[in-house]
């Protein structure tokens, strides 16, 4: 095994590491509660910025539902991909290893970008089901009970559902690609 192969390997490895231990803070530590709830808005109904329907009487700025649920999942990517990156630099200088902004910054730019995409439902709820996985979510889903009203509801993206442990599955993959070609780039043949 040559040199440059053993270094490719300890910087996947080390950014493999970095990004499993990093994602989860930043996936549900660090996610506000708004943008959870509000990024799979989807429809042409016009909602208000809390995702709350427009009865037309009200004079708060209204949007459609696709673009509450675009501006929730993107402050929620941004904050996700500050974090993945900022706590990348910090350990691997650390631990005396630079990886090149470059690589860095497209890794991170697929990774924000597929994020996005996994993260708005209906994207992953397609690919799911081309997978042959629509029977996994329509069996694995769960019933809550809404704080306020007191009314159960299915939910069919929360914790314990099919979808949710499908979108944390796309995420740690992308990540373990996105950390293998950072390091093909970071350290070239």
């Amino acid at each position: 095994m040559t040199p440059k192969t053993r270094e490719r390997l300890a910087l996947v490895a080390l950014l493999h590491s970095a990004f499993e231990a990093i994602h989860p803070v930043m996936d549900h530590w660090a996610q506000r509660g708004e943008d959870a709830r509000l990024k799979g808005l989807h429809g042409r109904q016009l909602v208000h910025a809390d995702g709350t329907p427009a009865t037309g009487e009200e004079r708060r700025p209204t949007m459609t539902a696709s673009a509450c649920g675009r501006r929730a999942a993107a402050r929620h990517v941004a904050r996700y991909t500050l974090g993945q990156v900022a706590g990348t630099v910090a350990v691997t200088r650390a631990l005396g290893y630079r990886v090149p902004p470059g690589a860095l910054l497209a890794g991170a730019a697929i990774n924000a970008a597929t994020h996005f995409v996994i993260d708005r439902r209906e994207p992953l709820l397609r690919l799911a089901t081309a997978a042959g996985k629509g029977g996994y979510i329509a069996h694995c889903g769960v019933v809550r009970q809404d704080p306020e009203s007191g009314e159960y509801r299915a939910d069919q993206f929360g914790p314990g559902t099919a979808a949710f442990e499908l979108d944390q599955s796309a995420h740690r993959f992308i990540g373990w690609i996105v950390a293998a070609g950072i390091a093909l780039v970071a350290v070239p043949r």
